[in-house]
């Protein structure tokens, strides 16, 4: 018997040296198994980040430029006290609005009519880590532009800055619940220019109902104003700048936009995994 055809026998391949088993009868070898949620959320989100550094800077400059220039033209009408804070919270999280609910709804919008939801169908992991992973890349891309405008802001309006901390727990609850609603409208966009359309007007939204004072607002546009998850990032934010801030109301217009989060992300699971296998 030759050493080819006993090899053969023997189920055995030998390449570069290296001994490799192969199924007899040329059944195909088993899959991998499927990637853990949390090694695959950790991969798709420095990927998304990576990518998001390189094409989003830019456009993060103009969200930020955008807020500052609303704080500025505000700075004419407001003078202080509630107004002013309004002013400023609202600015800071428009920030986030812009990037992870506006940003965020474009790239799934254009990512479905590319045919690039193909791509992350055949990798091996969760649905969830793909929508998990680029909500969490955009809503960190916004921490510095938030940061900043919440900074000018202060000095500004000259409100305290001792509490600006409050933005460790407002940029990624409100970012989760901003960047879930985004995902879910690209997603769910029948079209890319619908889902573009959508995710400006959540912006505007956020821009109208938050940078305004709500004292000013008629009764609907107050309702529909506490309907905006972004809504309850502002507040909390606003009450930071309190002489004594009211931390119970913080945490619990915080533990909103988590839960809001929670629900806006499950959401935007379900659209990619709708949109994955059409």
């Amino acid at each position: 018997m030759s050493a080819v055809s006993a090899e053969a026998v023997s189920g055995k391949v030998r390449e570069r040296g290296a001994v490799r088993s192969r199924p007899v009868g040329g059944e195909p070898a088993p899959l991998a198994p499927r990637a853990r949620l949390l090694p695959a959320l950790s991969a798709v989100y420095r990927a998304q980040l990576s990518r998001a550094r390189v094409a989003r800077i830019p456009l993060l400059f103009v969200a930020t430029f955008q807020s500052v220039g609303i704080m500025i033209l505000m700075r004419g009408v407001v003078d202080g006290g509630d107004e002013a804070r309004a002013v400023v919270a609202g600015s800071s999280v428009l920030v986030v609005a812009f990037v992870a609910l506006n940003l965020l709804a474009q790239y799934f919008g254009q990512l479905r009519a590319s045919g690039g939801l193909d791509h992350y169908a055949t990798l091996p992991v969760p649905p969830a880590a793909v929508v998990l992973g680029a909500a969490g890349a955009y809503a960190s891309f916004t921490v510095p532009g938030t940061a900043v405008t919440a900074v000018i802001g202060s000095v500004l309006f000259k409100l305290p800055l001792a509490h600006l901390w409050v933005l460790a727990g407002v940029i990624p609850l409100s970012g989760a619940a901003l960047a879930g609603l985004g995902a879910a409208l690209g997603l769910l966009a029948p079209r890319q220019e619908l889902a573009t359309l959508l995710g400006q007007l959540g912006m505007s939204a956020a821009l109208l109902l938050g940078v305004l004072p709500v004292s000013h607002m008629p009764a609907p546009i107050a309702l529909a104003r506490d309907l905006l998850p972004s809504t309850y990032g502002v507040e909390a934010f606003a009450r930071s700048f309190d002489a004594h801030p009211d931390w119970l109301r913080v945490a619990g217009d915080l533990g909103v936009c988590a839960a809001v989060g929670v629900v806006s992300l499950a959401v935007a699971t379900w659209a990619y995994r709708r949109a994955a296998v059409r």
